[in-house]
């Protein structure tokens, strides 16, 4: 059997970061203790300002932590930093390539800074243009590159030197739906040879789609982990979406008491129930608002989802956080 620490690659005991400010002392991470286990895709999905980015920083060696403790890929992130950095990859929301150069001499540069000589280095860089489809463009300077491109050449420097650990961090942001699906191949053709990868996103459906296990993490602090089908499946039934105008508070009064709502919730106008059977339900629903002299602008019927999930857990929903962010 596996001993329990062989199979984490990342344990955190409650990890902090404050910052000062003019209004004072801003805690974004608050408290943060996890374990992340070898060779899965493990997700921080949560809103910008969640402490996503930052947690990534403390453990990547980016970022002293305030207080508490981590061990990265096998070493003390406090102690022993410099062992940490040499089994890890980082890739952050900028990336960090020179866009005068070509991608294939960035690789090759990168390989040198980690000690490799340079036909080990020319050898290293050919692979991962191989692998990440880079070929068309290797030999072009980077700033003449799409977002997709750019992104895999970002990628392929994090993992130059062969981590265990790749962090990424929101890696498709600003990218186009074809080179967004072109990013989640190699994120898990990564995990399937054995790369351990933690990746911040805001995208449900990214998360959704990616990770093995992800944590919900709201105002620094994990809300709920475990895998997207475990989260879904805790909210049990269907979502009912009910639209109203300026009669929200009274059908929320008026169908929360019935006995097939097991919950609710009200958001102005919008009213949302957690219901058995969604397709038994709605007739209900209708029938009854009906008889109340109650009018509907809108219903909706849909599967539990991870935005349901960070509902139920922090009272709004991401999408209308990133939408307002």
């Amino acid at each position: 059997m596996t001993d329990p620490v062989d199979r984490a690659v990342i344990t955190t005991r409650e990890l902090r970061r404050t910052f000062k400010s003019r209004r004072g002392a801003v805690e974004a991470v608050a408290g943060v203790s996890m374990e992340v286990t070898r060779g899965e895709i493990f997700g921080f999905l949560g809103p910008n300002g969640a402490g996503k980015t930052t947690t990534l920083r403390m453990l990547a060696t980016l970022l002293p932590p305030s207080s508490g403790a981590a061990t990265v890929a096998g070493h003390d992130l406090l102690r022993d930093p410099g062992g940490v950095r040499e089994r890890i990859g980082y890739v952050g929301q900028r990336g960090g390539s020179d866009p005068e150069i070509t991608g294939r001499r960035e690789l090759e540069f990168e390989a040198r800074l980690y000690g490799m000589g340079a036909r080990e280095a020319a050898r290293r860089s050919a692979e991962l243009v191989d692998a990440l489809e880079l070929d068309s463009c290797a030999d072009r300077k980077v700033k003449t590159y799409s977002g997709g491109q750019r992104r895999r050449l970002d990628m392929g420097l994090g993992l130059v030197h062969r981590p265990e650990l790749l962090f990424l961090d929101e890696p498709t942001t600003g990218l186009d739906p074809q080179s967004r699906a072109h990013m989640w191949i190699e994120v898990r053709k990564l995990r399937d040879s054995g790369t351990t990868v933690f990746l911040t996103t805001h995208y449900l459906e990214e998360a959704d789609a990616l990770c093995d296990r992800l944590a919900i993490i709201d105002h620094g602090r994990i809300v709920v982990e475990g895998s997207p089908d475990q989260l879904k499946r805790a909210v049990a039934g269907d979502v009912v979406t009910l639209g109203v105008t300026g009669a929200g508070q009274a059908v929320m009064d008026l169908v929360s008491r019935q006995p097939f709502v097991r919950e609710a919730t009200l958001d102005g106008d919008t009213v949302r129930l957690y219901v058995d059977r969604g397709e038994t339900a709605a007739p209900d629903l209708l029938r009854l608002l009906d008889g109340a002299g109650m009018e509907l602008t809108t219903l909706a019927m849909s599967r539990p989802s991870l935005d349901d999930v960070f509902l139920r857990q922090t009272g709004r929903s991401l999408r209308e956080s990133e939408g307002a962010a």
